[in-house]
């Protein structure tokens, strides 16, 4: 998969590292279509964003990943199959903690 091309759809500023980072991070579960996607509507997944990425790795509080998540759940709205590293992404450059994938 390339993740660059499907991330600029949404930015035109890529950062390969933090990609790379973030392949890195999600490992085995891009092997798996199911696990390698984002599902806005899925509490319990959001719920993994939150607790998972956007805390432990991103640093965000509770509040502050809530409305990062819920505004990249925004943007990729009209996208069916939001992949995660693209989510992941979009969410770490929407909270300014790009330099945490580092």
């Amino acid at each position: 998969m390339d993740y660059t091309s499907d991330i600029a759809k949404y930015t035109s500023s890529i950062d390969g590292k933090a990609v790379d980072a973030i392949v890195r991070y999600c490992g085995i579960a891009l092997q798996s279509r199911d696990a390698s996607l984002v599902s806005c509507t899925d509490s319990a997944e959001i719920d993994r964003i939150r607790k998972g990425f956007a805390t432990k790795v991103l640093g965000l509080g509770e509040a502050d990943a809530d409305k990062a998540i819920a505004a990249i759940c925004d943007r990729m709205k009209a996208d069916k199959t939001k992949h995660r590293v693209t989510f992941y992404y979009l969410l770490a450059e929407t909270a300014g903690k790009m330099d945490a994938l580092a």
